[in-house]
């Protein structure tokens, strides 16, 4: 039963081993395919051309909208990806399941993909400059800037310790895309990703907002206020953000008002109180999973303890 007061923002196990483990088999079988494309284009360098998005190449080559998330070109690039994925999905699988993890990832990876290669093509027609049609752009950083965004919706009160700083999870997203902008100023070769990066967390946000299905209630999307557009973004903007998302609000979900059968208009807006219930209910759901997993940890360190003592009483 739910309290009047919301619950407590769930905490990571702690542990010296437990950076190790909890790793679900979805997220490691994509760290072996990074570390495989990625030693394929180190081999083979002629690779890139067939794997990564080259914007003028995609209309025959349109599978690269899809291995284009796969490929990264650069050992530091393939490592990020790998840590972050481990991390990522360790805290999100046990909340989604593999079905629906698995079904983000394609969804954010293509229509960031789709995004970029747009994008590209639009930037090219402006400038009349082909480096936008023929310039390798591949990496899984849009993949992984839209798990932060399901981080931050479903843990969002959780504190991540950034090395000398603690800073809630709903504000990672806003974080890692504000220092990307301002880095790749001073480094040009972070241009590239950083479309890549800014779409995965836009796109990952549409889709979390607006058509992720969820089981408790059947209903798609996520419409509570804690995960509005202007949530991303300090309080003094919001007024000036919630006008401007509202417009893409109507275009994007139609679920505004609809009509019955005898033609009568329903209003399905949500009802009073209704967005810190689900905040609460997502909270509940996080502290639940990350408790089951720790308890799980701890009955496998229970039993391996029991399997030492009883060889001991044998000999």
């Amino acid at each position: 039963m739910m309290s009047g007061s919301a619950p407590p923002p769930p905490s990571l196990p702690a542990g010296s081993g437990s950076f190790f483990r909890g790793y679900t088999k979805l997220c490691k079988g994509l760290a072996v395919i990074l570390l495989l494309v990625h030693l394929v284009v180190q081999l083979f360098p002629s690779a890139v051309a067939y794997l990564a998005l080259i914007p003028a190449r995609t209309i025959p080559f349109a599978w690269n909208l899809i291995t284009a998330g796969y490929v990264e070109q650069t050992i530091p690039g393939v490592i990020v990806s790998i840590i972050g994925l481990l991390l990522f999905g360790k805290l999100l699988e046990p909340l989604w399941g593999s079905k629906e993890l698995s079904k983000f990832i394609f969804i954010v990876n293509f229509s960031t993909s789709a995004c970029v290669f747009i994008t590209a093509i639009v930037l090219y027609y402006i400038t009349q400059q082909e480096i936008y049609l023929y310039t390798p752009l591949s990496g899984f950083y849009g993949v992984l800037s839209g798990l932060l965004v399901g981080i931050k919706q479903l843990l969002p009160d959780q504190e991540l310790n950034l090395f000398v700083l603690k800073i809630k999870a709903k504000w990672i997203p806003s974080l890692v895309a504000l220092i990307s902008i301002a880095v790749s100023f001073f480094v040009k070769d972070l241009m590239s990703y950083l479309p890549v990066l800014l779409f995965g967390i836009y796109m990952s946000w549409i889709y979390l907002r607006y058509f992720q299905k969820r089981l408790e209630t059947g209903m798609k999307g996520d419409p509570s206020e804690e995960f509005s557009f202007s949530s991303f973004f300090p309080e003094f903007l919001r007024p000036i953000l919630d006008p401007i998302a509202s417009i893409f609000h109507r275009l994007l979900c139609g679920r505004s008002e609809r009509s019955d059968a005898r033609g009568q208009t329903l209003d399905t807006s949500p009802l009073p109180g209704s967005d810190s219930i689900e905040a609460n209910r997502r909270r509940e759901r996080g502290q639940r999973a990350l408790e089951q997993r720790l308890a799980e940890k701890l009955a496998a360190v229970r039993s391996s303890e029991g399997t030492s003592l009883d060889a001991a009483d044998k000999v």
